[in-house]
Order: C-alpha cells, then structure tokens, then sequence
C-alpha cells in the first residue's frame, strides 16, 4: 500500500497580497486571482492534506500516520511526534508584500498556543525585476527604539531588505522579522504550525476598509532584536547530485537537479522524503510504480521506501526529510 510516490490534492488559500502565479505558473486549479498559498502537505488541524493518488486516494495525512506509523514518516519521527506530521510544505505567491511578522519559538508556541514554533526557510522560484524581501533588520535594535518606531509608523526604517532571484535560499529563525515582498513565488518548508505574530500590515485595508489584526504584545517578547547575517544560503548546483542547502533539528533540504535517470539510496534514513518540483518535470518510481511530478507539485515517498528512481531531464527538484 505504501510503495508509491504518494501526491496530494492541495489546499488552496485566498489571500489579500496574492496573485495569480499558483494558477499560471504552477497550474492550480482555480478560478481566482488573489491565491496566495498552496499547502501541499499539511497536518495542521482545519487544513490536512488528502491523497490524491493511487490505492490510498481519500485517505487523509491523518489517516496514514494512524494506520501506518513508523512505516510513513520513521521510527524517530514517529516516536516524537506520534500522528501529527511535523512539517508544513507550501508554494507562495506574493503580489503585493505579505504583512511584517515573526514566529515565536517552541518554547513560546508551546506555552501560549499548545503549538510548535515556526522554523522555516524559502526557495526562490520566480522573481519580478527588483523583487524584494525584508529579513531581519538593518542594525540591531533596542526594544525601546522598536517600540518607539513602531507607534510612529516608521518600523521600515529599520528593516534589513534583500534583493532576489530565481535559486536564492534564505533561512528564517524564530524571533526573525520578515516579509516576503512583491513580485516573489516561492516553496516554503517549515514546521507544522500557523502561528503568526504580525506587526506591520503596510498600513492597508480590506474592501470593507478594516485593517488586519497585529500582534503588537504578544510579538515583543518573540522578537530577535540582533542583526545576524544568518539568512542567506549557499550551495552546489552539481547535476544528478544532492546538494545541501539547509539543514537543522527540524528538516534538512536539499537542492537535486535530475538530468538523465539517477537512483537514490535511502537505506541510512530513518525518514521519509519529499520531493518539491521547482522547475522542469520528471517521473519519480519506488518498487516500479512511478508517478510524474511538474513544476508546482509535491511528492511524498513513505520511510518504508529505501529505493527510489528518478528520471527527468533538466528537473529541479527540493529534497526535504528530517535527520
């Protein structure tokens, strides 16, 4: 039953800075022009992932981590987080610029929401000429000049802003202020969780005039407050080869470029494996069932799968798993 690459219908979220690229560029089905995200695994409660494919089409993410455990995600991983899957993967397209934020950590997330934190990182995909993103700020700053800057509607002034292209990796740790700006389509893997302290809506209403809530309180206590230059990242673009680009306690991502038919070994990793198609297309085969993966969608391959083939030519591909 688990020896197949499993795909997912994904769930599709109307927002105020989204666009049409999910729908032109990556092909979602839908009728709308402000889409702006499409979670293509999920386990967060009120929005889980249902299979779209092959003998376990219906069954939802819930369903799989019940009935098969370990046999889905590894023993490890099972183990700490039992039916709850522990990452959230989705495509973003930001037409106009996503609203100020951070997320708190573990700790936090725990304590105030019965949450995880929001470790997350972004891959670029498309980029308008001159697309931007805020990442930190520019200077370190005290909690007094935050505040102070904050109520006079000047926090721009100390946001730390990056220029961005097709292939640019960034890294965001709990507490980092970011937004991504207009202009930017993007794959975002991240822990499972939804919480957001926004602090900053560029000052803009909805069609009825309101103004989104900010979390002005509760962001505080959350905020990394030091300039650290440790958001960009760097890696190899080597064919055929995984390439590193981020790695922590709570996902690893890999950069894997197929041109040609390669096999990946996986018999170490006590983990399952998510493919991510950024650019291109190819087929993706365990124990001889394949299934074809394009530009825009998301595979997952089941831990019990030690095997796996790929064919493809010219496919860009993000390899996440959990160490």
């Amino acid at each position: 039953m688990l020896d197949y690459p499993i795909k997912f219908f994904p769930i599709l979220k109307e927002k105020i800075w989204g666009g049409e690229k999910l729908k032109t560029i990556l092909n979602k089905e839908t009728n709308r022009d402000d889409l702006g995200e499409s979670w293509e695994i999920s386990g967060v409660e009120g929005a889980i992932s249902v299979v779209s494919n092959g003998e376990l089409k219906g069954f939802s993410l819930k369903d799989l981590l019940k009935e098969y455990k370990e046999e889905i995600v590894g023993k490890k991983i099972y183990k700490e987080f039992d039916a709850d899957f522990p990452l959230l993967i989705k495509f973003i397209d930001a037409n106009t610029e996503l609203s100020v934020q951070l997320h708190p950590n573990d700790e936090l997330a725990q304590q105030r929401h019965n949450s995880f934190g929001k470790t997350e990182m972004w891959y670029i995909m498309q980029a308008d000429e001159g697309a931007k993103i805020n990442i930190g700020f520019k200077e370190s700053v005290s909690k007094e000049d935050y505040i102070t800057r904050l109520e006079e509607g000047k926090i721009v002034e100390l946001l730390n802003f990056e220029e961005v292209k097709k292939g640019d990796s960034f890294f965001i740790n709990t507490g980092k202020v970011h937004a991504i700006g207009a202009g930017v389509l993007l794959a975002e893997i991240q822990q499972t969780s939804d919480v957001t302290y926004r602090i900053y809506d560029w000052d803009r209403t909805d069609d009825e005039g309101n103004s989104r809530e900010l979390h002005t309180a509760l962001a505080i206590d959350a905020i990394d407050f030091e300039k650290k230059d440790d958001f960009k990242l760097n890696y190899e673009k080597t064919k055929n080869k995984s390439s590193e680009v981020a790695s922590c306690q709570y996902f690893t991502t890999n950069y894997l470029a197929v041109d040609g038919e390669i096999t990946k070994d996986y018999s170490n990793l006590d983990s399952f494996v998510i493919y991510m198609c950024v650019n291109g297309n190819g087929e993706v085969s365990v124990n001889g069932n394949s299934e074809k993966i394009a530009q825009g969608e998301t595979l997952l391959i089941p831990a019990s799968n030690k095997e796996v083939k790929l064919s493809a030519e010219n496919c860009e591909l993000l390899e996440v798993y959990i160490k």
